[in-house]
């Protein structure tokens, strides 16, 4: 697949990802919503199916959406390193383009809203007990899971003598990630918000910054920014080592 194809498909993939995705924090944070105060588990199952949506979307291009899961499906030597930077790329500017539109559908309400500094918490995450050390900690296991799923799900077996289909995890397709990605939100995102993904986290955060016009915000919380950056890459690289080893002793 051309570069050009990469980019298009994960950049309209991952804008479909954020664009559920705050859009649903959006609904439950914003007041004169339908889905004002609708608590965390809603949020989660959003975000979830917000997955479902962009993976779809992105298919042809293997629906990364995520440059954790892109750093470790190259160092599981399943996607070339030649073709990783195209694959960020759409990540990162499906990512901002989604925050955008976010903001866009909720234009009114972010007008609307008494609190307008409070509102970075809609487009990236942060931590309720600030450490950068066991914040880092959070993020690294949350997209460990993620990853490791992805990399070492059984796939679809052929069938057997007798005709019977014999189906691994990853059957389940999208709606597979979709599920592990709505149990790491309830079991995992409670310290951090779990950002697991480096583009779904800074996109918003630097359109939020620098091309959203919400007026009175507060600033982007840069320096946190960069946990939500790197432990999602290191979780993801973790995951792969993981997968090489298992598949070294088979």
């Amino acid at each position: 697949m051309s570069a050009g194809a990469i980019i298009v498909w994960e950049l309209l993939g991952t804008a479909a990802l954020i664009l559920l995705g705050n859009g649903v924090v959006a609904n439950h944070v914003l007041r004169k919503n339908n889905g004002h105060q609708a608590g965390f588990l809603f949020i989660n199952f959003g975000w979830a199916f917000a997955v479902f949506t962009g993976a779809s979307i992105a298919a042809p291009t293997g629906a990364h959406l995520n440059p954790a899961v892109t750093l470790g499906l190259a160092i599981s030597n399943k996607v070339g390193w030649d073709k990783v930077p195209f694959y960020f790329i759409g990540e990162m500017a499906g990512a901002i383009l989604g925050a955008v539109l976010c903001w866009a559908a909720y234009k009114l309400q972010f007008d609307d809203h008494p609190e307008p500094e409070n509102t970075l918490g809609i487009f990236s995450t942060a931590p309720q007990i600030p450490n950068r050390v066991w914040n880092l900690v959070t993020e690294i296991i949350g997209t460990f899971v993620l990853v490791a799923w992805i990399l070492l799900s059984p796939v679809a077996a052929k069938a057997t003598p007798d005709g019977v289909p014999t189906f691994g995890n990853s059957a389940l397709g999208y709606a597979g990630v979709s599920f592990v990605v709505l149990v790491i939100g309830t079991s995992l995102g409670g310290p951090t918000g779990y950002a697991i993904n480096p583009a779904r986290d800074l996109g918003p955060r630097i359109a939020y910054a620098f091309l959203l016009p919400i007026r009175n915000k507060a600033n982007a919380n840069w320096g946190y920014s960069w946990i939500p950056v790197v432990g999602p890459l290191v979780g993801g690289a973790l995951a792969a080592l993981l997968y090489l080893g298992v598949h070294n002793l088979t």
